[in-house]
């Protein structure tokens, strides 16, 4: 499982809170769930429990009404439990336990039932990130499942890396024959692939698309229909199969691995467009000191004179001119 960031978490508690995963068997497969270590804890008691669904507010576990677990539940003043979730690591054999804390809100029979009860448990406070995680992964790949169905991924070194694709070499089953073939792009409503045939033998026909996955490791299933088939130019045996799929039956495991490469990119996508944001902010900070500093500077004004040294000068003007002083005239002997 890979690690979400706080801002992922968050996004995922506030966007998907009250919405409701029913624990299928394809929803257990995808999740990983161990339901045989799923457990609810009460009145100092621990007892194994079916847990038939979960959100981020409440679950909803069966139990028997004759086990010890009922009588604890059945408690007045609605009694607080624990329940404890167990997932497999899909990169490793590690395993994923934790507990969240709850209380019983309601308890009625399942399915009319008089050995079965299905009780709602609701959360005391924020589940632990793992959940969020995990239960938001599958929720976001449903949801871009249907708003990002049409977006194409080329299958190169790269995109396989990031989508968990074993190989692009597969097998296409059509009509009841398999046909070695090699995809060329895939999406969550189709894909492309190049394989061996006359295309107007090929074309509206069912297919069934066998790709291979790593972690975890997996052979899945696509149904769908061939909608156009086309000669590659130059070859007469060899054709370009666009593939349609039956969106109904998509595996939830298909779309998780998409989904994991579609937020990858977003994710590489928002920091390149930071970057660029970045470059232009200090590129515009820069080109404004430049020009600042090229503007002329204007000269300082004269400064004017001291108030002490103005007025000697303004009453050396206003005196008026002294005579100059007569020199005495020498005597002459005769």
């Amino acid at each position: 499982m890979g690690i979400a960031t706080s801002q992922q978490l968050t996004k995922y508690y506030d966007q998907y809170r009250d919405t409701e995963i029913t624990f299928t068997k394809d929803i257990i497969r995808a999740l990983g769930l161990d339901p045989r270590q799923v457990y609810v804890k009460c009145n100092g008691g621990q007892w194994p429990c079916i847990i038939n669904s979960t959100s981020f507010q409440h679950a909803k576990i069966i139990v028997g009404t004759k086990g010890g677990a009922f009588q604890a539940l059945a408690a007045k003043n609605n009694p607080t439990a624990n329940l404890r979730f167990c997932f497999n690591e899909q990169e490793d054999d590690g395993i994923i336990t934790f507990l969240v804390s709850s209380r019983v809100a309601e308890m009625r029979p399942y399915m009319n039932s008089k050995d079965l009860v299905i009780v709602t448990l609701q959360f005391t406070a924020r589940p632990p990130d793992d959940l969020i995680e995990i239960c938001g992964r599958l929720l976001e790949a449903n949801a871009n499942a249907v708003r990002r169905r049409e977006e194409r991924i080329p299958i190169n070194e790269d995109s396989k890396r990031k989508l968990n694709l074993a190989k692009e070499e597969c097998n296409v089953v059509v009509q009841s024959v398999p046909r070695h073939c090699v995809v060329r792009d895939i999406s969550f409503s189709g894909a492309r692939v190049v394989l061996i045939g006359l295309s107007q033998f090929l074309t509206g026909k069912e297919a069934v698309l066998r790709l291979e996955f790593n972690e975890p490791s997996e052979i899945l299933s696509i149904r769908g229909t061939i909608v156009a088939a086309d000669l590659i130019p130059g070859r007469k045996d060899i054709c370009i199969a666009s593939l349609k799929f039956d969106e109904s039956s998509l595996p939830l495991s298909f779309k998780m691995h998409l989904n994991t490469y579609l937020t990858a990119v977003r994710k590489v996508q928002l920091s390149a467009s930071e970057q660029i944001a970045q470059q232009k902010a200090a590129q515009e900070a820069q080109a404004a000191v430049m020009a600042q500093a090229s503007e002329p500077q204007a000269e300082p004004a004269p400064a004017a004179p001291a108030p002490e040294a103005a007025a000697p000068a303004a009453e050396a003007q206003s005196a008026p001119p002294q005579p100059a002083e007569q020199q005495p005239a020498a005597s002459t002997q005769n």
